[in-house]
């Protein structure tokens, strides 16, 4: 039964955590279905999204790599007072807009809130009504039209409102892919460019939310066993999150959402039924 759930805790962080429907929220739901509250259950959350981390660069690696050369030139033109973003090409102008967009969920990890909103993981009910108003914004997000703004064109001031998006998200049952898409689609965003946008911008936000669990990680006492399970669940949320993401980049192109907004509603209202009559 404990290898069950390390195979579908795998599958539903990497299904979850790119399709816009809040892998936070449908982890805290598996676990309380599976009454699950061992005292290693934090770091293996920090091993599952690293797995979604690895499906990220393999699905964008192309895009991503670059990123890496360009940070570094783009620092050196702001040591150089280089502030226009005439002086950037495409690469270095996507490095600022990623940090620009990642700076609302700093601020929020510093100021200790996102601890206090976790205990809300607690709660299948207010879940369930979370995942519900996910449901709404996935519904606006189908109603906006497709932009014309892309890499090329995009200000510093629409990866703020991408940003701010990605920072409400931190509640469980609220998508952070479905929030940050349907903050692009409000910039005027290519819808296609709010989805990689979207995506890369989930590196540094999974890899800060890992970061700062590594404490849990080194100090929980995990047998070998164990750490065998861990693996496979950040394999299997890995393979699951990369199909993920290829399943939402092409229903993207479509400009459908609907459905997932269908489904929230239904989880969102048996989560809150489980929860009353439970």
């Amino acid at each position: 039964m404990e290898i069950i759930y390390y195979i579908v805790m795998g599958i539903v962080q990497g299904i979850a955590e790119f399709l816009p429907i809040s892998s936070s929220g449908h982890l805290a739901l598996a676990s309380s279905f599976f009454n699950f509250t061992a005292d290693e259950a934090p770091a293996f959350d920090v091993l599952l999204h690293i797995g979604t981390l690895l499906a990220v660069f393999v699905v964008y690696r192309k895009d991503i790599f670059p990123l890496i050369p360009a940070f570094f030139s783009m620092m050196k033109k702001v040591f150089q007072k280089k502030f226009k973003l005439s002086f950037y090409d495409t690469n270095e102008r996507m490095v600022i807009y990623i940090i620009i967009a990642t700076l609302p969920l700093v601020l929020i990890a510093l100021t200790g809130i996102e601890d206090k909103i976790e205990l809300l993981k607690n709660y299948p009910m207010a879940i369930g009504g979370i995942l519900i108003f996910n449901g709404i914004v996935l519904m606006v997000s189908d109603r906006l039209s497709n932009g014309s703004t892309n890499g090329e064109n995009a200000k510093p001031k629409n990866a703020i409102i991408v940003g701010a998006c990605q920072m409400l998200a931190i509640l469980p049952g609220l998508s952070r892919s479905g929030s940050t898409i349907t903050g692009g689609l409000l910039c005027n965003f290519d819808r296609q460019y709010a989805v990689k946008f979207s995506f890369i911008l989930s590196i540094p936000a999974i890899l800060g939310s890992a970061v700062m669990k590594i404490d849990d990680l080194v100090e929980a006492s995990i047998s070998t066993e164990q750490w065998l399970y861990y693996a496979l669940g950040m394999a299997v949320a890995a393979i699951f999150g990369f199909l993920a993401m290829k399943v939402l980049i092409f229903i993207s192109k479509k400009s459908n959402f609907t459905y997932f907004a269908y489904y929230c509603f239904a989880v969102g209202l048996a989560a809150i039924i489980y929860s009353a009559v439970r």
